[in-house]
């Protein structure tokens, strides 16, 4: 059979219509092993958590955001979105009335189910370690329909890699103390933080089959005798006068690297920011280790 040239245009135009539509679905398995499907990339998007926030918007995205948790701050521009609570009071009915596509959150989230009941599209998704950044960031990149989303881990790793580059001699090998909370609960080795300070040259008190974040006592730091200790501002009140604490190296030698309320959003979120994250514990060695 001979087709006309209307035929096969027409053939041509639906082939193109059937692909351009299978290009454009989505399918997304999530950590809690949820398969989510959408006819196209979800354009109104919820995030409950800082690093998911900070991951939509850089991999250009922000515009799609209707609303975020009440502790994402970066970029700037989300602060102008709805906030909608914490883990312990996340705002279902706002979240709701956004009508969002997708709703982005932890596994530990107490809504998932609450906000599937209501017939919303949601994915769990979280990092604890660089592994689950770059998976994080690839499962972005699908929902998101970015082309090359791993460009954001190139980049984060190059700048830990700078960042190593400029550590101190005296610094490296240095037995460190990450205090997470004053509880207090550490940064393990397994952990993104922890994973950061290995690039950096530096031995974690805490041991790998203790897990990202362990709880530890207090007791325990004072036993591993850490030569430094990284801490934000906010738990660090009353560092010095912990008692036994003054037999730690670190606080004999006054080696203690306090970060600010901004600087600890830098370094505690397992996203874009990483690289920046590394900068900021570099910059922290060269002022510690500068003292005669």
């Amino acid at each position: 059979m001979k087709l006309g040239l209307g035929s096969i245009l027409g053939l041509f135009l639906a082939l193109a219509a059937g692909l351009s539509q299978a290009q454009a679905r989505v399918e997304i398995k999530d950590d809690l092993g949820q398969i989510t499907h959408w006819t196209q990339p979800p354009q109104r998007i919820v995030t409950l958590l800082p690093s998911l926030t900070e991951t939509v918007c850089e991999l250009g995205a922000c515009a799609r955001l209707v609303g975020v948790d009440r502790y994402s701050n970066h970029p700037a521009s989300v602060n102008k979105l709805p906030k909608l609570g914490g883990l312990d009071d996340t705002q279902v009915e706002t979240i709701v009335s956004l009508r969002p596509d997708v709703v982005l959150l932890a596994p530990s989230s107490r809504v998932t189910e609450r906000l599937r009941g209501l017939g919303l599209k949601v994915v769990t998704l979280e990092a604890k370690s660089y592994a689950d950044v770059q998976r994080v960031l690839a499962k972005m990149g699908q929902l998101l329909q970015v082309n090359d989303a791993q460009a954001v881990w190139r980049r984060i790793d190059a700048l830990v890699g700078a960042a190593a580059q400029d550590i101190p001699a005296q610094a490296r090998g240095a037995l460190v103390y990450y205090e997470v909370d004053r509880s207090p609960y550490a940064a393990g080795p397994v952990s993104f933080m922890g994973e950061t300070m290995a690039r950096l040259g530096l031995r974690n008190i805490i041991t790998p089959e203790m897990g990202p974040f362990p709880k530890i006592s207090p007791e325990f730091v004072v036993r591993a005798k850490p030569q430094l200790i990284m801490i934000g501002k906010r738990n660090a009140d009353g560092l010095f006068q912990r008692p036994g604490w003054d037999r730690i190296p670190a606080i004999h030698d006054k080696r203690v690297c306090v970060f600010d309320a901004q600087q600890s959003d830098v370094l505690a979120r397992p996203g874009p920011r990483m690289g920046e994250a590394a900068q900021i514990m570099a910059r922290c060695l060269r002022e510690q280790y500068a003292k005669p």
